[in-house]
């Protein structure tokens, strides 16, 4: 029986960001925080972590002047 396209695991899709953490990461990430505390707390019921995706920025593209500049550099060194 063959796999629908959809499940099938890429090479990359291991690294996508996930919104759902497991409980190991949402400890993790709240004791980081120093909201959780590994004897005291118990591991069942945690609260909510955001787990937002950090947008990456976009190089800015050279302008005509900068791209002078470096030729002017280049040429004198």
């Amino acid at each position: 029986m063959s796999l629908h396209r959809s499940l099938k695991v890429t090479a990359g899709a291991l690294n996508q960001h996930r919104n759902v953490l497991t409980r190991a990461e949402r400890i993790a990430k709240l004791t980081e925080q120093e909201r959780f505390r590994a004897g005291d707390d118990s591991p069942l019921g945690l609260v909510k972590v955001a787990n937002r995706a950090v947008a990456k920025k976009k190089k800015a593209a050279k302008t005509e002047d900068d791209a002078a500049t470096d030729e002017k550099t280049a040429t004198t060194e």
